[in-house]
């Protein structure tokens, strides 16, 4: 069903200027937005529309409102009286989806910022494709990615991508990958054998297992498939108990103790630094001194904390407007830009790279520390 357009709510985000006057700023890349007033409507005005794909009803309804209100944020950052959003309900389902995105285009939307998952976004490729509209899309997917779709989740593959890098930077050489064998796994697996060689370092020694195996014997044959040299440093692409068993079995049995590098998911898992093995392993994640601005703008516009995935929409939503700029109706690919969580730039390949933190995991469990900043997609070394 139609959603009206959306123009940002004014005078709640007037409301929290005067805050962000004394608040340190991000450091700021080409086309980030700017913190004014968006100008007042104005009839005459031409507008150049984006469609919002949002689940505005169903199991995702309260997702998709805090969605709606993050790219409303990245509208008023923007500033630009020229553009207008049409938010329309995907319903959560890959037909409600592609009707969605039939109907932000026949309303003359120019440019697709969303759906949410990997279903939807293959729903609504087809329309948007045949309008020659690029659509900027929740997903982490990359498969979904190309022929004018753009995948801004965060995937496995820049996170391989990002470890292999910090681990070589560190001095390792000799990397591992333990991992289940899924989709996931996969993907971690097919970015390592591209990056190390790109790092100047030999291929990784991977062993991918059952998805419900037994991880802590996958360790020990992943340690005899290394040798009597052993590995410098092992990606684990597992979490919880299993993360736990696998490393400390490695640790046992590989000549002298590896540095354990993780994946994005084990912000959510602190506690992994209570195991021996694991304390001050390494993990990625977006830089969180500007999430926590992000953050900041939104709850004092909105009243509320923002969800994570309230990032990808103001991202999207941001870069599908830009898409339209100067009547070029395409997504500044090759530009850093700044997102909600950190820097991102969009690739020829339809992907999105970010500048992802490395993290460390606290040995007494508490808050990660921060290791390395979050650097700027596509520059050396990242």
């Amino acid at each position: 069903m139609p959603v009206p357009s959306s123009r940002p709510p004014i005078l709640a985000l007037l409301a929290f200027l005067p805050l962000l006057a004394c608040a340190p700023q991000a450091p700021r890349l080409a086309g980030q937005g700017q913190l004014a007033p968006a100008a007042p409507a104005v009839q005459d005005v031409p507008r150049s529309r984006v469609g919002l794909l949002l689940p505005l009803s169903g199991a995702n309804k309260s997702l998709g409102e805090a969605m709606l209100n993050a790219a409303q944020l990245a509208l008023f950052d923007q500033a630009d009286p020229e553009i207008e959003f049409l938010p329309r309900d995907t319903g959560g389902t890959p037909a409600g989806a592609a009707e969605a995105a039939r109907s932000a285009l026949s309303a003359g939307a120019k440019a697709l910022a969303g759906p949410l998952t990997l279903s939807e976004t293959a729903a609504a490729a087809g329309p948007a494709r045949a309008a020659h509209a690029p659509l900027i899309a929740f997903t982490s997917d990359a498969d979904q990615g190309g022929g004018g779709v753009w995948v801004l989740g965060m995937t496995p593959g820049e996170q391989a991508e990002r470890m292999a890098a910090a681990a070589a930077a560190d001095g390792a050489r000799r990397i591992g990958l333990l991992a289940p064998d899924d989709e996931f796994g996969r993907r971690l697996a097919g970015a390592l054998r591209a990056k190390l060689p790109a790092l100047g370092l030999p291929p990784p020694f991977i062993l991918l297992h059952a998805r419900l195996g037994d991880s802590a014997a996958a360790a020990r044959q992943l340690a005899e498939q290394a040798g009597p040299e052993g590995l410098d440093a092992v990606l684990l692409g597992l979490g919880r108990q299993r993360a736990r068993a696998a490393a400390a079995a490695l640790a046992a049995a590989l000549p002298a103790k590896p540095r354990f590098l993780g994946t994005a998911a084990w912000a959510a898992e602190p506690a992994l630094g209570t195991e021996p093995a694991l304390a001050d392993a390494w993990f990625p994640g977006p830089d969180p001194g500007i999430r926590a601005q992000f953050d900041s703008r939104y709850q004092s516009a909105f009243g509320d904390r923002p969800p994570r995935l309230a990032g990808l929409a103001y991202d999207a939503a941001a870069l599908a407007s830009r898409s339209l700029r100067d009547g070029r109706n395409a997504p500044p690919v090759g530009e850093a830009l700044m997102g909600a969580d950190g820097p991102i730039r969009l690739t020829q390949e339809g992907l999105a790279q970010r500048g992802l933190a490395i993290f460390a995991l606290d040995p007494a469990g508490g808050e990660p520390r921060l290791i390395q900043p979050a650097p700027v997609p596509g520059a050396p070394g990242t």
